[in-house]
């Protein structure tokens, strides 16, 4: 991707984040993901509908009528992005890769996040951490993690989750909003998301492909797994062999079901070339 390119593909991202953000999102973002509580504003005559609770007797005495207490929310929210940029995340046959859904997500969650003055951070992560953008808000930070979604190139290709989930935990000591976009190829998870739900509002978004479950049938061809590098010749023609390639994805789905549901986190799974502005709208709903 040229120089030229990649201005004009930010651009294009920027746009369309920030109408949805603006037509869709402000509102159901900002009621989905709560501040870290109320901070006392001002005092103010009672009106009818006030809640009894915030009567602030002192001054009422004083001043010889009723005075009520007004609150506003405390947002100062961080948001964390955790993105697989394992090799499984190049995958796609839907018109897009699963990498180019994830890119699109982060980037409407990125700029929801800044309408609202919310800090973004980024974490890449493979087998290991690939690369961490701490947490900060402004227009040219959002832009700067959208560039780097597009043109990071990992250096490793499998997936440990663990490993990002202990990392953010050693960076973030506050509660922070925290997204983990994968297609949860992995395993053993169970215990670190289990830990990180208890300090941090987790979502996991499950990214998947039409044909991580089902293998189009076209006879006997060779089959690369993308992050081991490990080839297999397949009879796609083999009504059981498409029913075992199907069951070990269905079994990875709901692997992840079941971990994120025993951590008490969210999960919103998305196919390529899906509408991912609806399952996110509903999803924010659903949270409000």
């Amino acid at each position: 991707m040229t120089q030229e390119e990649l201005l004009k593909k930010v651009r294009e991202l920027e746009i369309r984040s920030k109408r949805l953000t603006t037509h869709l999102f402000s509102g159901e973002y900002h009621t989905a993901f709560k501040g870290r509580g109320m901070l006392f504003k001002e005092v103010r005559e009672y009106q009818a509908g006030d809640d009894v609770r915030f009567i602030d007797w002192n001054v009422s005495a004083r001043m010889n009528g009723a005075y009520s207490k007004l609150f506003e929310e405390e947002r100062e929210l961080s948001v964390y992005l955790l993105i697989d940029s394992s090799a499984s995340s190049l995958f796609g046959t839907h018109h897009q890769t699963k990498k180019d859904m994830i890119t699109e997500i982060c980037a409407v969650i990125a700029f929801s996040a800044l309408s609202n003055n919310d800090k973004t951070g980024l974490v890449f992560f493979t087998d290991k951490v690939e690369k961490h953008i701490p947490a900060a808000t402004g227009r040219p930070h959002v832009l700067y993690m959208v560039r780097e979604m597009l043109t990071f190139e990992p250096t490793g290709r499998q997936t440990n989750i663990v490993t990002a989930l202990r990392y953010l935990s050693n960076v973030t000591r506050h509660k922070s909003i925290v997204f983990i976009l994968s297609d949860f190829a992995d395993a053993g998870y169970h215990e670190a998301l289990r830990v990180a739900a208890k300090r941090h509002d987790v979502i996991g978004i499950m990214v998947s492909d039409r044909h991580d479950s089902e293998l189009p049938k076209i006879g006997l061809v060779p089959a690369a797994d993308p992050e081991t590098g490990q080839v297999v010749w397949l009879d796609t023609s083999d009504p059981a062999i498409r029913n075992y390639y199907h069951n070990q994805f269905a079994q990875v789905q709901r692997d992840a079901e079941q971990t994120f549901q025993a951590a008490g986190a969210d999960l919103l799974k998305i196919g390529t070339g899906e509408d991912y502005v609806k399952a996110l709208q509903q999803f924010f709903i659903r949270r409000a």
